[in-house]
């Protein structure tokens, strides 16, 4: 992901997520977090999804994974997800985690074909409306 890539990331991002990232989030991520690492999915050079992953030493979180809602259900997602868990391997990482609404029954069920197992709960998560989150990991 470039710099370039973030009014189309944003547009996803919008669409996606209740608390939505900010583009400045992103310029900030990219520019000065030397942790983060930024992947788009692209078809015909549109954006149609991205993820964001932080690798510190072995451990991988995966900050944010979003594809745009007219292109979800068509394996876009597990496509995404291969390549991320490939790349955390590649960066050296050990262990992924990341943070799910547990009432987001379909990302849970793409992040278990992918081994992530719940591993806690981070209670009242979620500003907008309190929601917990699960906690999942992987070991890559």
């Amino acid at each position: 992901m470039t710099l370039e890539d973030i009014p189309a990331v944003y547009e996803v991002e919008l669409v996606s997520f209740a608390i939505p990232w900010s583009k400045e989030a992103f310029e900030r991520e990219i520019s000065s977090n030397r942790f983060a690492l930024y992947h788009v999915a692209e078809i015909n050079g549109q954006v149609i999804g991205y993820c964001g992953m932080w690798v510190v030493y072995d451990q991988v979180q995966i900050t944010n994974i979003a594809i745009l809602p007219e292109y979800r259900g068509n394996h876009y997602g597990e496509k995404l997800m291969a390549y991320v868990m490939k790349e955390a391997k590649r960066y050296g990482g050990a262990v992924l985690s990341l943070e799910v609404r547990v009432s987001n029954t379909p990302a849970r069920s793409l992040y278990e074909k992918f081994g992530l197992q719940p591993g806690g709960i981070r209670k009242q998560y979620y500003t907008d409306n309190l929601e917990d989150a699960l906690v999942m990991w992987v070991n890559l």
